[in-house]
């Protein structure tokens, strides 16, 4: 049993006080500087009361950035990457939990040994295959025949190159598993008494059992996707696929120019709106997702 006293529980809100300071100081920070003027964002000391320019420095954010069609692209592409990224995980614990190999287990700790390269590490051999995605098979045919292939497929400037390379989880991977191991093994053997196939064991009894973990798992990989910056810039030259974060470079000033950051401000309480409001509407999902035990 935990002590219940007076000063325990004054010390245990002190530090929840301090933590929600420390969370939304940074927040209210933003959203003061998007509402005031030129001269009050760059006065000394900051002033932390709101402004009454919020309404035209987002007029500015959004016309100086183009965030319209840049956040129809971050919606877009984080829908997709999270989509992708359920199935392919869901898919791939599956293989892993009731497909009887020898080999399972190795391949799930290579799958897992994953999470220790992010995509900073690996970008640039993504990025030589994402630029040419045939140059493996025609450097394999031509090494073993000799015969030369034109074969080309190039994923700069399109969903597929924003996507494909993202939507790969170790994290997906270890969360289903981890769920499909809690499951009854006579589940999967009623199943197989009832002629049920593999694929309709899959779609019929496990997605809809692990709805919670899925829920969870979206909320992760949305705000995931939406926050990338360093693929997005790489594999998009063409404006017209430009996302929302790529974007924002254009809202920051440069050296010579005007300090706008209450221009730059409001840029960002735009951008940062739509997985705020994503991990809101699935933070219930997403706790119990992550901890329930009532499986």
């Amino acid at each position: 049993m935990i002590e219940r006293t007076p000063i325990l529980n004054a010390i245990t809100y002190l530090i929840m006080i301090l933590g929600l300071i420390l969370i939304l100081g940074p927040f209210w920070m933003i959203f003061t500087a998007a509402t005031q003027s030129l001269q009050e964002v760059t006065a000394v000391p900051f002033n932390m009361t709101p402004g009454g320019d919020f309404f035209k420095n987002v007029h500015a954010a959004w016309d100086r950035a183009n965030l319209g069609p840049a956040l129809l692209n971050s919606l877009i592409t984080s829908l997709l990457v999270m989509t992708g990224k359920i199935v392919l995980a869901a898919l791939s614990a599956f293989a892993i939990v009731y497909f009887k190999s020898p080999l399972r287990h190795v391949f799930f700790w290579m799958v897992f040994m994953t999470l220790m390269l992010p995509l900073e590490v690996r970008v640039i051999p993504t990025y030589n295959i994402a630029a040419d995605v045939f140059e493996p098979v025609r450097w394999i045919i031509q090494t073993l025949t000799g015969i030369e292939l034109s074969l080309q497929w190039n994923l700069l400037n399109s969903y597929s190159g924003l996507v494909l390379p993202l939507i790969a989880t170790a994290t997906g991977t270890f969360l289903y598993r981890q769920f499909y191991m809690t499951l009854p093994d006579e589940l999967a053997e009623a199943a197989k008494m009832d002629g049920a196939r593999p694929l309709r064991f899959f779609i019929d009894i496990l997605l809809p059992l692990s709805r919670t973990n899925m829920l969870a798992l979206a909320t992760i990989m949305f705000v995931y996707a939406w926050n990338q910056y360093l693929w997005p810039k790489l594999m998009t030259t063409d404006a017209s696929y430009q996302t929302a974060m790529v974007a924002m470079r254009a809202l920051v000033p440069s050296v010579n120019a005007l300090p706008e950051w209450n221009v730059s401000m409001a840029g960002a309480l735009i951008i940062m709106l739509p997985p705020l409001i994503v991990v809101a509407v699935l933070q219930r999902w997403f706790v119990r997702g992550l901890v329930s035990t009532e499986k």
